[in-house]
């Protein structure tokens, strides 16, 4: 019997507690010439197993994840990206849910832990978009739609202002929230964006894209990586650091259209957000939840989030943003990282979601740690609003 089958069978036949115990990205920036893939996917991970104080001889299974292939025109990468992440010999897996896949790997690498089949699992997610053209690349035609402008904003942008017109948001709020999350971001030493000189009103004169979308209300390009280690409860027990439990986890996904499809608040992430509640026992999230790392690409989906995760009511989300709550120093922090705005190595945002909440209950996020955060949600979406993945983690093991 091999060792994975008599860990499965001696442990029972209940759900092993799952916790983050090595965390480790890139520095994100517009290029990163001075490594190939296999570099980029290394350095994130050799930190996360640093983080851990692991070796490559102590991780069971690698789970990778990224954007399409067609961003950087390498198919499969992950074949080549085996050796590089000591995933020689031992099972590696591909997922891909569009910009959600940070979360759904992540999600996949924690459910693998869950079922005992591996105690210790690597998980990786990154993105060279300098090697790509994504403008391009996510600018394909939908059936049956009028052609739209370049890239993704010009997809999203008639749903802000589907939005703004079902709320009466005043147009002013996209730029508060690329304000904030701009000046978290200057916090965070690996962010891609450090606008020193930001100010509101620069956002607010920033160039017009895709009406209400405003230049500096949009996410970067970036090159980056991240990843984590993933482990059991003895793992977890080695662990000179504090680890991050998981709570609960979920994936929702639904077509781009169909009839009665709401864009502004998607069926899929509310209903993604209600498991992850109720496994994590959590029945105010507003009051309960102490960190938000959310999917934010364009400044105005964080009103629409909020409403759509249950932090605030229909046609309340913007002004919980208005009144300052999501600032790092407000009640219900938002992006304290910085966020998508600052950061989007597409195929690593939404993991990098998932690791900044867990730095955060292990008190391990440096200068933009929310005090006293014991539970945190990671965000992440993908697709034309289609493909969700969450998770819930805290600073204590989750109840038996």
């Amino acid at each position: 019997m091999s060792t994975t089958a008599t860990h499965r069978t001696a442990r029972g036949s209940g759900k092993e507690p799952v916790a983050v115990v090595g965390v480790g990205q890139t520095k994100h920036v517009s290029a990163r010439r001075d490594v190939s893939m296999a570099g980029l996917v290394r350095e994130a991970a050799g930190r996360a197993l640093r983080d851990a104080e692991l070796t490559w001889a102590d991780i069971d299974a690698v789970v990778i994840g990224k954007a399409p292939d067609f961003f950087e025109g390498v198919m499969m990468p992950e074949l080549y990206l085996a050796d590089a992440l000591g995933a020689v010999g031992k099972p590696m897996l591909r997922v891909h849910t569009a910009g959600s896949v940070g979360g759904s790997t992540a999600l996949v690498a924690a459910n693998l832990v869950a079922a005992r089949v591996h105690r210790t699992v690597l998980t990786v997610a990154f993105e060279k978009q300098s090697e790509s053209n994504a403008m391009w690349g996510l600018s394909l035609p939908v059936p049956f739609q009028q052609p739209l402008l370049a890239g993704a904003g010009g997809f999203f942008a008639p749903h802000v202002r589907a939005y703004m017109r079902r709320t009466s948001a005043p147009e002013h709020i996209g730029a508060l929230v690329a304000y904030k999350d701009r000046r978290n971001a200057l916090k965070n030493p690996y962010a891609h964006l450090h606008e020193e000189d930001i100010t509101l009103e620069k956002v607010r004169s920033s160039p017009m894209l895709w009406d209400p979308i405003r230049y500096s209300e949009t996410c970067p390009s970036s090159d980056g990586a991240c990843a984590m280690v993933l482990s059991d409860r003895e793992g977890a027990a080695r662990a000179s650091r504090p680890p991050a439990w998981v709570h609960g986890g979920a994936m929702r996904s639904e077509p781009t259209l169909f009839a009665g499809k709401d864009a502004v608040s998607p069926r899929a992430g509310s209903d993604c957000a209600a498991d992850v509640y109720r496994q994590a026992g959590i029945t105010d999230p507003r009051r309960e939840i102490d960190a938000v790392e959310m999917y934010v690409p364009f400044s105005w989906y964080e009103p629409m989030w909020l409403e759509n995760l249950g932090f605030a009511a229909e046609g309340e989300g913007w002004k919980l943003t208005e009144s300052g709550a999501t600032g790092l120093d407000g009640d219900l922090p938002v992006n304290p990282s910085g966020g998508v705005l600052s950061t989007n190595p597409i195929g690593a945002s939404g993991m990098l979601r998932f690791a900044e909440a867990a730095l955060q209950v292990r008190g391990l996020a440096g200068e933009h740690q929310v005090p006293g955060a014991r539970r945190a949600l990671g965000h992440a979406y993908g697709g034309g609003s289609q493909f969700f993945a969450m998770w819930l983690v805290g600073a204590e093991p989750p109840a038996s």
